[in-house]
This record gives structure tokens, C-alpha cells and sequence, in this order.
């Protein structure tokens, strides 16, 4: 009986994932028409390589399952990076979409949203990791330098001996485009060292947030979202 129901619940999973993945591709054929036809591209031609080179020293089976297995492998990395490529097109130019690109860093990073923001909806998000810390600001180029020096200075009270950097999203010179967000932070060189990240976190968090009392949507926030007349403001 127990063998029957893990496999069962095994059984559930695999048919969850293959929904997830089908869903993803559906999502990302929409924003990119070619997905399917590049992914493809990239296993056969990995196949086709390897292959070859097993004809040519005469291990052409032993290849060819290499050759397969890591096709497989160049196409569901390729498939995922365009994939994330899409949603951060479709999240653009909402409110809140940097914070659900911080929240998908990876591990090492903690990251607080909304550590302020304004009535306009310009909003700073706060990320602690090996790099320092990193303010991501979203919203227009002028005010959000108003909001990040705030900060900075709030953060001076209790963090000296951190480095500190900031991202301004946007196309605009001087700024980082939503999708090479992670890309950029992952570059910072790492200075701190696990316990210096810990100590850090630990004096923020008793620092406390603006939005730290404020119930927030995971994900982009919606449009119509403003801040509580008794809210503080920077």
C-alpha cells in the first residue's frame, strides 16, 4: 500500500511539472514566437555534433546518448533563460516588477521591498548579500535619487562598515534595464563574509521598514496602489 501511494504521489508530481512547463511555454511562445524553433535548434544541433564526432573515432552510440542527454540539457537551459527574458518583458513597466526580479536573485540574497516610496508609486528595494547592500530604486530617474540618499542615510545609522550600491531600473543612461538586473547584482564583488551578512541583516531588520506593518502583494504591485495617508513618507 505504501509503495502504491508514493508512487502515486510520484506519479502526481511529474504531471505537475509537465503542466507547469507546458504553461511556461505557452506563456513565453506569446511574448516569443521563435521559442519552440530555437530550443529545438540548439538540441539537434548539440546531437548532431556529438554524433559526428562519435563516426569519426567510431563510437557512434556512445555519443549519440551523450549527445542526446546533453541536447536535452542545452535546450531546457536555453528554454529557461528566454523564458525568464519573457516574463521580465511582460513585467516591465509595472509597479513592484523589480521586487519580483530581487525575489529570484538567488540564494545569499535577502531581499525587503518597498524599504520607501512615495505617493507616485516610486519605490526602493533593499537586497543584503556577500555583495553588500544593493538598493534597487524603480519609478522616475529625478525623485527616486530623493528617495535613495534617504535611505542611504537612514541605513548609515545603523550599517557603517557595509558597501552600499544602487540600481536605478530603466533605459535611460545611467540606469539597468529590468532584465539585466540580476545579472548586474551577481557581478558586485563579494567583500562581506556569512557572518558580516548576518550581523547586517539583524541591525536593518531592528532598524525596521517603512512598508514593514503593510500587507504587499508578492509580485508587481497593482497600479492603483497608494500609500496610507498615515504612512511616513520620504
Amino acid at each position: 500500500m505504501a509503495r502504491k501511494a508514493n508512487t502515486g504521489s510520484a506519479d502526481a508530481a511529474n504531471q505537475g511539472r509537465l503542466k507547469q512547463i507546458a504553461l511556461t511555454y505557452k506563456m513565453t511562445r506569446k511574448a516569443d514566437p521563435k521559442v519552440g524553433l530555437v530550443v529545438a535548434g540548439v538540441g539537434i544541433v548539440v546531437l548532431g555534433v556529438l554524433l559526428a564526432i562519435g563516426f569519426l573515432i567510431g563510437h557512434p552510440v556512445y555519443l549519440g546518448i551523450l549527445g542526446f542527454v546533453l541536447g536535452l540539457l542545452a535546450a531546457a537551459i536555453v528554454f529557461g533563460r528566454r523564458a525568464e527574458r519573457a516574463a521580465f518583458g511582460q513585467m516591465e513597466g509595472q509597479p513592484g516588477a523589480a521586487a519580483a526580479v530581487l525575489q529570484n536573485v538567488g540564494r545569499g540574497w535577502t531581499t525587503t521591498p518597498a524599504v520607501a516610496m512615495n505617493r507616485n508609486q516610486d519605490v526602493v528595494h533593499r537586497a543584503v548579500g556577500r555583495a553588500g547592500i544593493v538598493l534597487v530604486a524603480e519609478g522616475n530617474p529625478n525623485r527616486v535619487k530623493t528617495l535613495l540618499a534617504a535611505e542611504k542615510k537612514r541605513m548609515g545609522r545603523v550599517v557603517v562598515d557595509v558597501p552600499v550600491h544602487d540600481i536605478v531600473v530603466g533605459d535611460g543612461e545611467g540606469q539597468v534595464p529590468l532584465k539585466k538586473v540580476r545579472t548586474t547584482m551577481l557581478k558586485l564583488p563579494r567583500v562581506l563574509t556569512g557572518p558580516q551578512v548576518t550581523a547586517a541583516n539583524d541591525r536593518l531588520r531592528a532598524m525596521g521598514d517603512l512598508m514593514s506593518n503593510m500587507p504587499l502583494p508578492k509580485g508587481p504591485m497593482p497600479k492603483g496602489m497608494r500609500m496610507p495617508r498615515g504612512g511616513k513618507m520620504r
